[in-house]
């Protein structure tokens, strides 16, 4: 098992950047993809964005390809997403994931293990 620790939510600017990280503690880190997933209030969660093993396949959801950018560091066990030019729309809070599956799943189903959340709120 892994367990999965968000931090670097916050209260940002539209247009503004923030950056979150999610620390992995249990089993070796390089044996899931992982990925990112928000949920806004009343609505469904979604994929934002998944990395592969070794970094090298990297996917992201339309609506934040261009403006956020997911990357990890082995070596520290923790994943990172970098989100610049931050929209109200972009308001949700943000889930790291972590899939021993084959590849880099975008579908959450293929996540078994998942961090609390961190809120992110872009005022317009």
């Amino acid at each position: 098992q892994v367990q999965l620790v968000e931090s670097g939510g916050g209260l940002v600017q539209a247009g503004g950047s923030l950056r979150l990280s999610c620390a992995a503690s249990g089993r070796p880190f390089i044996t899931y993809a992982m990925a990112w997933f928000r949920q806004a209030p009343g609505k469904e969660r979604e994929f934002v964005t998944a990395t592969s093993r070794y970094g090298r396949n990297t996917y992201y959801a339309d609506s934040v390809k261009g403006r956020f950018t997911i990357s990890r560091d082995n070596a520290k066990s923790t994943v990172y997403l970098q989100m610049n030019s931050l929209k109200p729309e972009d308001t949700a809070v943000y889930y790291c994931a972590a899939s021993a599956r084959i590849g880099t799943p975008t579908d959450g189903n293929e996540y078994s293990y998942w961090g609390q959340g961190t809120q992110v709120t872009v005022s317009s």
